[in-house]
């Protein structure tokens, strides 16, 4: 008869127990311990005291069961370790906690002291209950270490995510993006001006935008200035008694130079032997003509810009680079250019010139890259897009960027030191790139960090930090107290 009462106490809790979790969280974990209490109480050591699902899911029986597709719930026995984690809806660890120190291997430590079973700093030295009549929980010896780590249930390590990598050597890179536009080489501009006051008789079939070698016809120019000078030349190097120009035609041809004739027209007269009526100017250089103000029959004076050459073999790009980033820029540094009007070709340069100035409105400074533009696709005004890589080319320790807790004025990482027990690491970070980042101090190589629900672990901590604080505080004499 006594059999049966109990067992129907036991069934009244297992129903509060297992239903409550869906009625009351508050209710669960004490109507949980009656149960388990009550029911292993009344039954001999290893008979069945419930049945629970094969698959580990959260479904349970005070009589034996079968699942869906025919299979055997799985009994149950007394004197077995019951965890609060096998419950549905457990999502505290203090529940766990609680489920564990209910064993009889937990009745062989020591407590220190009780904490709020809902996890209210407020803890009490003697067993105590709360406003809701929920008993507060033991915290035992070795549960609460004087290291600053905090230890899980395996359960609820399983329930949260937790992961763990280990600290390893690998080459960090990022890249440096920034903006800029294709500019001329100007040591590479050449300007065609008469030096006296000359007349254009012809110009060349050559407009602006015409791309011109060096040497070829660009006008022919009637100068008295030029034509002058090129009698008195061909007058020395004719005479008899002067002829040659080693001695004495230094001074004539000299004067020739000095008002800019080409040395190819100077060569003729020398072949010739007679002074030409006008002088054919020639392009001094490869390039595209950029300008041309030239027109036939016009009157050009000292000083005017009749044409205007550029080569563009070679160009520069010019970049503004945050100012966040220039100091892991060096002169020196591979960029790499990418055009918007050509996205599927990449153009190789270097850093020649770091400018030393910071444009105090969009907070970056120029940087100047020299290109090599054999087929001349890079035009002068062209935007395009420079990624600079930086780091450093050796391996250094790194983690995970996932793994790091950033309070803004430190950074630390939770490192797993095993059987659940994780301990918060405080940590300098260097370089960071692909996902990674630079660990320079507080980790050794190959040591794990917690690189998923990390930051819940380090809530857990801080609670447990507080409790902790609050039991000590109860330790002290209220004499003492201030």
């Amino acid at each position: 008869m006594n059999r049966a009462v109990l067992t129907g106490v036991a069934a009244a809790a297992f129903v509060a127990a297992v239903g409550g979790a869906f009625v009351a969280d508050r209710a669960k974990h004490t109507t949980g311990s009656i149960f388990i209490a009550t029911r292993a109480a009344a039954t001999p050591a290893g008979t069945p005291i419930y049945y629970q699902d094969p698959d580990g899911k959260p479904f349970y029986s005070l009589t034996p069961k079968k699942t869906q597709d025919g299979r055997d719930y799985l009994p149950v026995p007394a004197g077995a370790d019951v965890s609060f984690d096998d419950f549905p809806h457990e999502e505290t660890s203090t529940t766990a906690s609680h489920a564990e120190h209910g064993d009889a291997k937990s009745a062989e430590r020591k407590i220190k002291y009780y904490r709020n079973p809902m996890g209210l700093p407020d803890t009490s030295p003697t067993p105590k209950k709360d406003s809701m009549g929920m008993d507060y929980i033991p915290v035992y010896e070795g549960e609460d270490s004087d290291d600053g780590s905090v230890k899980l249930s395996p359960g609820k390590i399983q329930r949260t995510g937790v992961q763990s990598k280990p600290a390893t050597r690998r080459v960090i890179r990022t890249l440096v993006r920034a903006p800029g536009t294709i500019q001329l080489d100007e040591r590479r501009i050449s300007v065609i001006s008469m030096r006296a006051e000359s007349w254009v008789q012809k110009v060349a079939n050559v407009t602006t935008g015409s791309h011109v070698r060096k040497g070829e016809p660009l006008m022919e120019i009637y100068s008295p200035a030029v034509a002058s000078a090129a009698a008195e030349y061909i007058s020395t190097i004719n005479s008899p008694t002067t002829s040659g120009v080693e001695r004495y035609g230094r001074g004539s041809r000299q004067r020739l130079m000095n008002l800019d004739v080409p040395e190819a027209a100077i060569a003729a007269m020398d072949k010739t032997r007679t002074a030409p009526i006008t002088i054919e100017w020639t392009a001094p250089r490869d390039g595209i003509v950029l300008e041309r103000n030239a027109t036939e029959g016009m009157r050009a004076q000292p000083g005017d810009v009749l044409f205007r050459v550029a080569d563009i073999s070679e160009v520069w790009a010019m970049i503004d680079v945050a100012e966040r980033d220039l100091g892991a820029i060096a002169v020196g540094q591979m960029v790499t250019i990418k055009a918007r009007s050509f996205p599927a070709r990449a153009f190789a340069g270097k850093i020649a010139v770091i400018y030393p100035q910071v444009n105090k409105e969009t907070r970056t400074a120029r940087v100047r890259v020299e290109l090599a533009n054999p087929d001349g696709v890079l035009l002068p005004d062209m935007y395009v897009d420079a990624e600079i890589e930086i780091g450093n080319p050796e391996p250094v320790l790194a983690i995970p960027v996932s793994a790091v807790l950033d309070t803004g004025r430190r950074q630390s990482v939770l490192v797993d030191k095993g059987q659940g027990r994780f301990e918060p690491r405080e940590v300098e970070l260097g370089q960071r790139g692909h996902d990674y980042v630079e660990v320079r101090k507080g980790l050794a190589d190959g040591e794990p960090v917690v690189v998923s629900a990390n930051f819940l672990i380090d809530a857990e901590s801080n609670l447990k930090a507080a409790l902790k604080g609050y039991a000590d505080a109860d330790k002290v004499p209220s004499g003492d107290r201030p």
